[in-house]
């Protein structure tokens, strides 16, 4: 609407934006306005302008986007001075309000839920709910759908538990043929190392690696990552210690596949003298106990209340009652020292490790007198790997841990480790391990439930040097989001977690880290179908 005086100031044009009507015309004359002229003016006005703003209304609605500003002020003021006001946002407020009533009350028997959103909307409309029952059907479908997808996320956890703790059909393939090698093929039996270089493996001048595996594959690319980033292969010693049932095919693979100028020996528990029951009579209660082996083997999820658990924490309990933890090959690093005796220091790996940088500087460092050079778990900027105080792994309720442990204390981590065996020899580490074991079994696991770690962090207590972070990056087995960039850098990463990168379930974008050192041109390899990701 536009407001036009003539330049004689005679004639007033009241107008339409678009000025093709002309809605009302003034003329003045020249001469004075009587007071009764203007309050008739005034009147007629008065009657006039409710259609003014009624024809800007119309004119809003047929899509006028610019306007003067007078024209505005009429769009804005007529719909009010003709009782027309926008309530929406009381009608929001009044939804509000029937939500949070809802949300305290409990849902109605026999409320039948739609299936989705568009029956939802279907029924709305052919049965004219009230907004109550609206706001009850939308709770309800809700909280429907928040338990499928908890019951779906305890499953897919479940599952993966079980695929995390069976061996693929691929490696179970591989370490029978190389077992049947071992009976058929006398080039797969022959002595490793070789007659002439035994001395080596009791010289201290060499840099000593133990692993303790029953995965042959995974063995192979630990010992073949090291000696391929070292930058003295020459004085690399493997001693690759394994049980009873895989040291045929551990011993051919090696025999077959020598990794010169590396040395490596392949022994089977049953192979050390010093590996006796009375020497080891804790980890014989261990296996034979029949409330331990229920609680790694029996079922998982009896007995655990899934509505008031999380799945992190459901996740943390699954991975404890892995089978791996009763395993002695698990326990051996305890008792380095005694299968070692003529050993001064060593660098213990797990199965599930890659070398990515020379470790020879390991042997170089100064412990201080202290048994275990280790990477501190308590500091880093990842919140989920290197957030670790000894509180993550046990249970301060129980007297015994409260009274002696600091649920504050900085844990550490295994997987990558430098021993100073002369030292631990020093040392009563193994009596305590023994002993808060037999603890722990008296109290039916209520100390700690996680493994082998708990113990070790309590009996080598005091007896732990840390070491830079850089040399052990831990968490790529249930670490989805692991900065790559730091993965290229760190001299070892550990696949520690349920996502080993030789099980389906492993991360796709981690697993070339591993696969890398697998010879997939290998006969044995090729013929059980294992083939590269």
């Amino acid at each position: 609407m536009q407001l036009h005086f003539s330049p004689s100031m005679r004639s007033i044009t009241i107008s339409s934006s678009n000025g093709f009507i002309d809605l009302m015309k003034i003329k003045v004359a020249a001469r004075h306005i009587s007071y009764r002229t203007l309050f008739h003016t005034i009147l007629i006005l008065a009657f006039l302008l409710p259609f003014v703003f009624i024809l800007t209304a119309l004119v809003t609605l047929e899509g006028v986007n610019k306007c003067s500003s007078f024209d505005c002020l009429g769009r804005r003021l007529g719909p009010r001075l003709l009782g027309r006001v926008d309530d929406s946002g009381r009608l929001v407020k009044d939804f509000y309000k029937i939500l949070n009533q809802v949300n305290t009350e409990e849902i109605p028997d026999g409320l039948k839920l739609p299936d989705s959103f568009s029956q939802l909307v279907s029924e709305m409309k052919n049965n004219q709910y009230d907004a109550r029952t609206f706001a009850f059907m939308l709770r309800g479908m809700m909280e429907k759908l928040e338990r499928e997808i908890r019951e779906s996320k305890f499953a897919e956890l479940m599952n993966k538990h079980f695929a995390a703790s069976s061996i693929p059909k691929g490696i179970h393939c591989l370490s029978l043929h190389l077992t049947d090698e071992y009976s058929s093929n006398a080039h797969a039996r022959r002595q490793l190392p070789s007659p002439e270089l035994l001395p080596v493996l009791s010289n201290n001048s060499y840099h000593h690696f133990v692993l303790s595996t029953d995965n042959i594959l995974a063995a192979s690319v630990v010992v073949t990552s090291a000696v391929q980033s070292s930058l003295k292969p020459e004085k690399i010693v493997f001693h690759v210690i394994t049980d009873k049932k895989t040291y045929a095919g551990m011993h051919s693979w090696f025999a077959l596949n020598p990794v010169s100028p590396a040395i490596v020996e392949v022994k089977g528990v049953h192979q050390f003298d010093w590996l006796t029951r009375e020497n080891v009579p804790v980890l014989e209660a261990i296996e034979n106990h029949n409330g331990i082996r229920n609680y790694y083997h029996g079922n998982h999820v009896a007995g655990a209340n899934l509505f008031d658990t999380t799945p992190r924490t459901f996740a943390s309990k699954l991975q404890a009652r892995s089978p791996k933890y009763i395993s002695l090959l698990n326990h051996l690093r305890i008792y380095l020292p005694e299968l070692f005796p003529n050993l001064d220091k060593v660098v213990f790996l797990d199965d599930d490790v890659v070398v990515q940088r020379d470790l020879s500087p390991l042997w170089e460092i100064d412990l201080g007198g202290k048994v275990n050079g280790a990477v501190e778990t308590c500091k880093g900027e990842d919140e989920w790997v290197m957030s670790k105080h000894f509180r993550t792994y046990f249970n301060f309720s129980h007297p015994l841990i409260a009274k002696n442990l600091d649920p504050d204390e900085c844990a550490w981590a295994y997987g990558m480790n430098i021993f100073d065996l002369q030292a631990w020899r020093k040392t009563n580490i193994r009596e305590t391990y023994h002993s808060w074991l037999k603890e722990n079994l008296k109290s039916n696991l209520t100390m700690w439930k996680l493994g082998t770690l708990p113990p070790a962090l309590i009996a080598f207590k005091g007896h732990v040097h840390p070491i830079d972070a850089s040399w052990h990056m831990l968490g790529l087995g249930y670490q989805n989001k692991t900065n790559i960039e730091s993965v290229k850098k760190a001299a070892v990463i550990h696949y520690n977690g349920q996502s080993k990168p030789w099980l389906q379930i492993g991360f796709e974008h981690l697993r070339p880290f591993w696969t890398n050192y697998v010879n997939y041109s290998n006969d044995f390899i090729r013929n059980c179908h294992m083939l590269e990701s």
